[in-house]
């Protein structure tokens, strides 16, 4: 007698865990809002304690606090809550690892937008309130938005920083250069991780003061310097080594085109052009590059995410000869050399 064929259990597990799995991401926002993490790395707290601290009401603040514990970022030992390690480096305000910008800005301005995905994907326009912007001029009319956007850039980059400082060949080059800066976290950290560069950011006029504080605040003034300028309007700034993160990304086909072309013609023969971003697996099949991909449309006209073999071939259309890409957790570098 053949035996019986043990039945397959399927269970619709996998998807309510994708379908409300903006709860989660909506309490680590709530929480880092807060400023919960900031709290507890100044010592663990009772819940009672920590609820009155944070303002939060008797009939939430236990859930709350639990469920942070659930998903790994609170520890509870009776009744005392401490940050998970991971918390503590990344979300404590006072810390310069700490990543909450980024997450300050998707609970103000890219949790609400993507509550339109179902209208971005029918009309493939945009749906933020940004969404007229040719450039980041208007945004940055307003002193407070583009401190907080530029914290949230500062959170986006800041780990992918520290990797490039560590992975990339650096001996073989001098000095460097971030376009589309922000607040410098990419030159501080490359210089941090590199004693004998020198390298500058590039970004509109704005930006300068706020560039100047974040580098000072590491004592780096004497090594990285800002340099003023419309990447749409002006050449690029000369450098052994150029830097575009989460520039590309942005901008339609043409207009990536064009800035690979104008870093091209800024580089010196040998030197090395570096692109990283969340960028889309080359099979097309791990969440991360294709979910940016579709906030890029949700943010911008004509954005877009790519591959490492897109970026590579779009370096060698441009006259790239040497190109190669590598993994940086969850985000890539893309390198090419002229």
């Amino acid at each position: 007698m053949l035996a019986a064929r043990s039945a397959v259990t399927v269970t619709p597990d996998g998807i309510m865990q994708t379908a409300l799995g903006f709860m989660a991401a909506k309490t680590l926002l709530s929480a880092v809002e807060l400023g919960l993490f900031t709290e507890l790395a100044k010592g663990p707290r009772d819940g009672n304690t920590l609820a009155e601290s944070l303002g939060l009401h008797s009939r939430a603040s236990r859930d709350f606090l639990d469920a942070l514990v659930a998903t790994g970022l609170l520890h509870r030992e009776d009744g005392v809550y401490s940050n998970s390690t991971e918390a503590d480096a990344f979300l404590d305000k006072n810390k310069p690892t700490y990543i909450g910008g980024i997450i300050e800005m998707a609970n103000t301005r890219l949790y609400p937008i993507w509550g339109k995905l179902t209208d971005g994907l029918r009309t493939g326009q945009p749906q933020s309130e940004n969404a007229p912007e040719k450039t980041f001029a208007d945004m940055y009319a307003d002193a407070e938005r583009m401190r907080h956007f530029l914290s949230a850039m500062t959170g986006l980059s800041v780990t992918t920083a520290q990797a490039i400082a560590a992975r990339f060949p650096w001996n073989g080059y001098r000095t460097f250069c971030d376009i589309g800066c922000a607040q410098g976290a990419v030159p501080v950290h490359l210089a941090l991780g590199n004693s004998h560069l020198t390298g500058a950011g590039f970004d509109l006029p704005v930006v300068e003061p706020v560039f100047r504080e974040y580098v000072q605040s590491f004592g780096l003034q004497d090594r990285v310097h800002f340099t003023d300028g419309d990447f749409f309007k002006d050449p690029l700034p000369s450098a052994d080594v150029l830097v575009m993160g989460h520039i590309l990304h942005d901008w339609d086909l043409e207009t990536k085109m064009m800035l690979l072309e104008k870093a091209w013609k800024a580089l010196p023969k040998g030197g090395s052009l570096i692109v990283y971003e969340m960028m889309i697996d080359d099979e097309r099949r791990t969440p991360p590059g294709l979910l940016m991909s579709l906030n890029m449309l949700l943010e911008t006209q004509g954005g877009f995410d790519y591959t490492g073999a897109d970026c590579t071939g779009w370096m060698k259309k441009t006259g790239f000869r040497d190109t190669r890409v590598e993994q940086l957790g969850q985000e890539s570098m893309v390198v090419g050399v002229k």
